[in-house]
């Protein structure tokens, strides 16, 4: 291992930001930038060796790529926390603009719902991968909180009440349980988990993660966070009675005065339910 992968994986180590699953995307990100840098003719690395000019070369071969903005801001992220650990803050620019990063759109035209199939489940060869699958599509849960969710604990007769240590920034939510499906799929969920969580006992999360990673690919299954969308998107039509931009219904300013109300307060319902702060960010899942 190259010294700059290895001391970056040492930073990353020693660090407890951000969830469990936040702190393996970032070394990851790392890693690649590492070999990124390699490969763009920079040897010999060290963690502390970061500069201007070695940002500059990563963000132009990024732009040159036409990577999505997304992808590109994610990647600077990475580059601030490693410049602030190795106390360089001021060798990355605070703002995108400077490096002529477009803006993030993060609405777009299209809906990106999955539906989970029979068939496609069957290739799943791990019952505990399957079941969490099934939990994200049944109750809109991200991948980390289905595998680390205690289902026995989590039932609250009329919802899940998911912990802080599940969910993305550490904020507790509830989730109600509307349906005899979701009924049935829980009491499935509990007594394959017993006492625990979707993670066997013996394995730790980042097994599990791996596992559910390798069986899903394996299966043909991509974008999970997919069947967020479209609970996302089933919960607009039950709340408001006619399906949403993304599904074929009307846009905002198409409206009436009344109906823009039970949007607005569909929105803020599913935005509560999905784990998220801003009902704006419900655009995402639904459209405008």
């Amino acid at each position: 291992m190259r010294d700059l992968n290895y001391q970056l994986k040492l930073l990353c180590k020693h660090s407890h930001e951000g969830s469990f699953e936040t702190r393996v995307g970032r070394e990851r990100q790392l890693s690649a930038i590492a070999n990124q840098l390699h490969e763009l003719g920079f040897r010999q690395l060290k963690a502390s060796s970061l500069k201007q000019k070695h940002v500059q070369a990563l963000v132009d071969e990024w732009l040159k790529q036409n990577l999505s903005p997304g992808t590109i801001k994610n990647r600077m992220s990475c580059l601030r926390w490693w410049a602030e650990k190795v106390n360089k803050r001021a060798v990355v620019a605070s703002s995108n603009d400077f490096y002529g990063i477009p803006d993030r759109q993060f609405v777009s035209g299209t809906s990106k719902a999955k539906d989970l199939k029979r068939d496609q489940l069957a290739l799943v060869k791990d019952e505990y991968v399957r079941m969490s699958l099934r939990l994200q599509q049944a109750f809109g849960l991200r991948r980390e909180e289905a595998l680390k969710i205690q289902p026995r604990w989590a039932d609250r007769g009329d919802h899940l009440h998911l912990k802080a240590s599940w969910t993305k920034g550490g904020r507790e939510r509830t989730v109600p349980i509307r349906t005899l499906e979701q009924r049935a799929l829980l009491e499935q969920a509990k007594r394959l988990a017993g006492f625990g969580s979707l993670i066997p006992r013996g394995r730790q999360y980042i097994e599990q993660l791996r596992i559910y990673e390798r069986h899903t690919a394996n299966a043909g299954l991509s974008k999970m966070h997919g069947l967020r969308h479209a609970y996302a998107q089933q919960r607009y039509r039950e709340l408001t009675g006619w399906p949403c931009p993304h599904a074929g219904g009307p846009a905002k300013e198409q409206l009436t005065g009344s109906q823009r109300q039970v949007d607005q307060q569909a929105r803020l319902t599913i935005s509560a339910e999905i784990g998220h702060v801003r009902a704006q960010i419900t655009a995402v899942y639904i459209g405008r």
